[in-house]
C-alpha cells in the first residue's frame, strides 16, 4: 500500500468535500492500492494535525467532526479534545506547518493541497516547494500573483498540479499540457469559464431583464453572496492569466483587459448589496437589452468569455455565432474552445459543470493521485 501523507489549507466548502471524498473513497483507493494519510487541515486561525506525522493520521471520525464543525461556520479551535493535536492563532498555525512540511517532504514527501481563497499561503508554498512537497491547488491566487512567486511555484513542474484552478474538474490544464508537450502551438483561446456569466448571459439572450436574470441566480445560489464578485469580471480575469502564463505569456494581472458588468459608481465602496439590487442593478437592464439585440440582427449571441490570442488577452462580452459551441452554450455550463495547429478549422472543445465544490473537490483528488508516483 502506498501511503501519500496530505496536509490541507483551508476548509471552505471545497476543502470540506475533499476531506469528505477521501473518506468515501477509501475502499475505492485501497483497491488500487493508494492510502490518502490526513496529516493536517488548516483554516485561517487553527491548525489540527496527527501527534506524530510520521506514522500516524487525522482518522476519519476526526475528519468528519472537521467538516462538521467547519460547516456550522466555527473555527477548528472548536473541536475540542479528538486526542488530536491542535495549535490556535494564525502566526502560530503557519509555523507548524511548515514544520510539517519540512520534516515530511524529507521524509516521505507531503502533498500540500491549498484549497483556500487566500494570497496569504503564497509565501508556504514558495517554501515548501523547496523542501521536496508536491503542491495540489484549487487557489487561484498562487498562481496569479508576481511573475517571481508564479516562477517559483512551477519550478518543479512535476510536483504541481492545478487543474481545478480552471473549470473545476473538467480536464482544461491536462489538455493544454498534452497539446503543448507534443509540440502542437496553441494560438488562441475562447472560453466562458464562469458558469455565473454563463447562466446569465445565456437568460438574457432569451429576453429576461438582466436584473431579474442577476436576482434569480443569486436565489439558486449561483453568485457569490455580492453578485458584483462575479459581475466584476476579475475570477475570470484570473482563470485566463493561469492559461495565458501556461501558454508562455509572461503577464501579470493588470495586463488583461477586463469588462466589468456594472459601472465604478455602483461598486461596493459606493453601494451596498441591498441598494445594488434594489435600485441601481435596474438602470443596466436597457443597455444589456440593446447589446443583445445588435448581437442578434447579426445573427449572433453574447457571451462573457476569455480571449488568448497572440499578445492579446482579455475578458469581457463578445458576439459569438450562435451555432459556435460557445453560442450553443446554455445555463451554467463551461466551455473551452482551444485552436492549435492540430485543431485549426474545428477547435478542441472542452465542455461540462465548471462549478461547484463537489466538482471542484473531485479534480482537486484526482491530482493528488495523479502525483502518486512522487511517493515511496
Amino acid at each position: 500500500m502506498k501511503n501519500i501523507p496530505l496536509l490541507l489549507m483551508g476548509c471552505g466548502g471545497v476543502g470540506r468535500q475533499l476531506l469528505q471524498h477521501i473518506v468515501s473513497c477509501r475502499s475505492l483507493h485501497a483497491q488500487q492500492g493508494v492510502h490518502l494519510r490526513v496529516v493536517g487541515v488548516c483554516d485561517s486561525k487553527s491548525l489540527v494535525f496527527a501527534s506524530d506525522v510520521i506514522t500516524r493520521e487525522l482518522n476519519d471520525q476526526t475528519l468528519s467532526e472537521v467538516c462538521r464543525v467547519k460547516s456550522n461556520g466555527s473555527s477548528l479551535s472548536a473541536l475540542g479534545d479528538l486526542g488530536e493535536c491542535t495549535v490556535n492563532g494564525n502566526t502560530e498555525s503557519k509555523r507548524k506547518v511548515m514544520d510539517i512540511a519540512a520534516l515530511l517532504g524529507k521524509a516521505t514527501g507531503l502533498a500540500f493541497v491549498d484549497c483556500s481563497a487566500s494570497s496569504e499561503t503564497i509565501r508556504m508554498l514558495n517554501q515548501v516547494v523547496d523542501m521536496g512537497c508536491c503542491v495540489v491547488l484549487a487557489n487561484k491566487k498562487p498562481l496569479t500573483s508576481t511573475m517571481e512567486d508564479y516562477d517559483k511555484l512551477v519550478s518543479y513542474p512535476r510536483r504541481i498540479r492545478h487543474e481545478s484552478t480552471v473549470g473545476a474538474g473538467l480536464p482544461v490544464i491536462e489538455s493544454l499540457n498534452r497539446l503543448l508537450s507534443s509540440g502542437d502551438p496553441v494560438h488562441c483561446i475562447i472560453g466562458s469559464l464562469s458558469g455565473t456569466l454563463g447562466y446569465v448571459m445565456s437568460e438574457v439572450e432569451d429576453g429576461k431583464l438582466f436584473s431579474e436574470v442577476v436576482k434569480a441566480a443569486k436565489n439558486l445560489g449561483f453568485t457569490e453572496p455580492d453578485p458584483r464578485d462575479d459581475l466584476s469580471g476579475m475570477d475570470v480575469a484570473r482563470k485566463a492569466l493561469i492559461l495565458a502564463r501556461l501558454l508562455g505569456r509572461r503577464i501579470n494581472l493588470d495586463s488583461i483587459k477586463i469588462e466589468s458588468l456594472y459601472p465604478d459608481e455602483m461598486g461596493p465602496d459606493a453601494m451596498s448589496v441591498e441598494e445594488f439590487l434594489g435600485s441601481g442593478i435596474v438602470s443596466l437592464d436597457n443597455d444589456v437589452q440593446e447589446r443583445v439585440k445588435r448581437a442578434s440582427l447579426n445573427g449572433n449571441v453574447l457571451r462573457y468569455v476569455c480571449v488568448i490570442e497572440g499578445s492579446r488577452c482579455e475578458v469581457g462580452i463578445q458576439e459569438l455565432p450562435k451555432d459556435s459551441p460557445l453560442g450553443r452554450l446554455r445555463g451554467s455550463d463551461n466551455v473551452l474552445e482551444i485552436y492549435s495547429r492540430c485543431y485549426n478549422k474545428q477547435p478542441l472543445v472542452i465542455q461540462g459543470a465548471g462549478a461547484g465544490n463537489d466538482t471542484t473537490a473531485a479534480g482537486v483528488l484526482a491530482d493528488i493521485l495523479d502525483i502518486q508516483d512522487l511517493f515511496p
